[in-house]
């Protein structure tokens, strides 16, 4: 069986809170692939190297309108442009599991595998002149020192919602592959034909029935607390109009 390691987020976890990223940027600016650089952080124009980031779009119109978050680093893509149009090979694949590296050495910081890359996921580094990009945490998910249960991407670990899974993709009997499968996981901008790895789970619309009753328990408790009243049962007993 191939192995092919990948992430698989779930659309519909995510809130946006950015954990993945501040976690990811933690982990590897110590890292092996380290350190990611930061200019002028707290200046007017602050810049600085992270593998993972988290798009904002406003979906919908107003006043039917919603928040969606889109967490996105290297797809390591299975058919990868970056790897082909580096003038040097230092952006490679990997057979034994399909990460996508950059090897600093050989890089010369020309940016070619940014302008072939259809998901706008390479960083180029102005203090180290070179191109860095998501490793996966590979020097952690391979790390026999550490508790088997935290040999997962620094991302992985740090989502409070559970949003982000990682396993081989190509097991269809992994976690990843399963929820891939019965999640009708998708893969971003499948036109271009660079076959990502990465994965994402559709955001979906959740309609709930609230009972009136737990409407105006509600109302009661916003009063309650604009009175400085201590019960529901002082909010009654006082008239106290909910609004």
């Amino acid at each position: 069986m191939n192995t092919r390691l990948a992430l698989v987020i779930d659309l519909n976890k995510c809130v946006g809170c950015h954990a993945c990223a501040t976690n990811c940027k933690s982990w590897n600016t110590g890292g092996m692939f380290g350190p990611l650089t930061d200019h002028e952080p707290y200046g007017k124009n602050p810049t600085g190297v992270w593998f993972n980031r988290v798009q904002t779009y406003e979906v919908g119109k107003y006043p039917n309108t919603e928040v969606m978050y889109l967490p996105k680093s290297c797809m390591h893509c299975k058919d990868a442009p970056c790897v082909k149009s580096c003038p040097t090979s230092a952006t490679y694949k990997r057979e034994e599991d399909g990460i996508v590296l950059v090897n600093y050495d050989e890089c010369i910081g020309c940016k070619y595998c940014s302008w072939t890359c259809p998901y706008g996921c390479r960083e180029f580094d102005e203090y180290d002149g070179v191109m860095k990009k998501c490793t996966l945490c590979v020097d952690r998910i391979y790390n026999e020192n550490l508790p088997e249960e935290e040999r997962k991407p620094a991302c992985v670990l740090a989502c409070p919602t559970r949003a982000r899974t990682f396993g081989n993709i190509d097991d269809p009997s992994s976690e990843a592959g399963i929820k891939i499968r019965e999640g009708k996981g998708f893969k971003l901008m499948p036109e271009v034909g660079a076959s990502p790895s990465n994965h994402y789970l559709p955001k979906q619309i959740v309609k709930i029935q609230i009972d009136e009753d737990e409407i105006l328990a509600r109302k009661h408790v916003i009063v309650a607390t604009e009175k400085k009243v201590s019960s529901y049962a002082e909010v009654i007993a006082e008239d106290i109009a909910v609004p």
